[in-house]
């Protein structure tokens, strides 16, 4: 078992894609007029990818165009102090081929937010790292779902 210096445990990139598996919702970071925004979103992971589904010429869909974007996801137990934290980094990219976009359509991704979203985001994930917290006692955190 790896630690960093904060004595969390660094996670292996198939621990993180799975825990990325686990949880509906994350944040996406990315450029806005050439300044840092960071959006919540729920999504799928699919494979290696993460898909976000938003509405066609929405601020993420135009800011994300194939676009170097980072993605955040975590599950925290603020009682026992515990979770865990992944983040990805890669490049975001339109969905344009219908085939394709017929296929994310079937995927288990339904918008929380209203509207007609209908707009595909993938996002390939290139760099991916992860952190275990670890309670007062040192016990290492379950999955909590």
């Amino acid at each position: 078992m790896r630690l960093d210096a904060a004595g969390l445990r660094v996670l292996s990139r198939q621990e993180c894609l799975h825990l990325l598996s686990l949880t509906p919702l994350g944040r996406i970071v990315f450029t806005d007029h050439a300044l840092p925004a960071v959006q919540p979103v729920n999504y799928y992971l699919d494979g290696q990818n993460i898909v976000i589904r938003t509405a066609t010429g929405s601020k993420l869909a135009v800011a994300t165009r194939d676009a170097i974007v980072a993605f955040e996801a975590d599950d925290i137990d603020l009682r026992s102090r515990t979770g865990w934290s992944v983040t990805a980094v890669g490049s975001a990219r339109a969905v344009t081929d219908q085939a394709e976009a017929q296929r994310l359509a079937e995927l288990p991704l339904t918008p929380w937010a209203p509207g007609r979203m209908d707009h595909f985001i993938v996002i390939h994930t290139e760099q991916i790292s992860g952190r275990r917290l670890w309670s007062a006692t040192g016990q290492a955190t379950k999955v909590l779902h």
